[in-house]
């Protein structure tokens, strides 16, 4: 093909057609300008090409992580409020008289308030996008800014679930166990049944609701890190799901 334009050139000059060489030069110098350009154009869009493809794979990796990380999240909470019940339960109770009350009955209805569990999500593939230039292929900018500030948004849950586990296996627990039977719990004539008429016990379970009140946030109107956390898992999730 360059050979061919050459020959082109080489004829008007040897026929002394200058103005018509001219012509023909500005229009060969067009129509290769014409050609990088689309050249570059195809580059370019090879490039998004390949950069969107990437971008469906790293939201459609995202979405399953959270759409799992939702199931973990929900079946902690449900563990939180099976606890709350239990204990309210139990101070609904107060006083308690250890003469008059039907142990069974109370012990089935209090028997949960020390069951405890956390949250830890799964986070590969997000740490993966936060800590490498991959995070640049997120092109929605809600979903970045979701991304970097997952981190905060879980230490922040996290910080009253940590404390509130760690209350009862350093304080609660302790103090329970110290003079009711962990294995057999208030039936065990080794029990100190009086116990539960005190100022001491009731203290444990005034402390183990506070503790759960703070993680499922039951502050009317308040904007508690439970419904902060709740609200990025299920947007990142809506704004992860693949396009079809």
């Amino acid at each position: 093909m360059i050979k061919f334009f050459r020959k082109i050139r080489y004829d008007l000059m040897e026929k002394n057609k200058t103005g018509k060489y001219l012509k023909y030069a500005i229009g060969e110098i067009i129509l290769v300008m014409v050609g990088i350009l689309l050249a570059l154009q195809v580059s370019t869009w090879n490039q998004q090409r390949i950069a969107t493809h990437k971008e469906e794979l790293l939201l459609e990796a995202l979405n399953e992580e959270f759409v799992k990380n939702k199931a973990q999240f929900e079946g902690v909470v449900v563990k939180h409020e099976q606890a709350l019940a239990s204990t309210q339960f139990a101070i609904s109770q107060f006083p308690i008289n250890p003469e008059t009350i039907d142990l069974d009955t109370y012990y089935a209805g209090m028997k949960r308030w020390g069951i405890w569990s956390t949250f830890n999500p799964t986070q590969g593939v997000i740490r993966s996008l936060v800590n490498t230039s991959s995070f640049e292929l997120i092109s929605n900018p809600e979903l970045r800014v979701l991304l970097v500030l997952w981190e905060d948004v879980l230490a922040d849950y996290k910080e009253e679930e940590d404390q509130a586990l760690y209350n009862l296996q350093n304080f609660l627990y302790p103090e329970i166990t110290d003079h009711i039977s962990w294995v057999n719990g208030i039936s065990d004539d080794r029990s100190e049944k009086d116990y539960l008429s005190t100022i001491q016990y009731e203290n444990v379970f005034a402390r183990r609701e506070n503790d759960l009140k703070d993680i499922l946030g039951w502050e009317e109107n308040e904007d508690n890190e439970l419904k902060h956390i709740k609200m990025t898992i299920d947007r990142i999730i809506e704004l992860s799901k693949p396009l079809k």
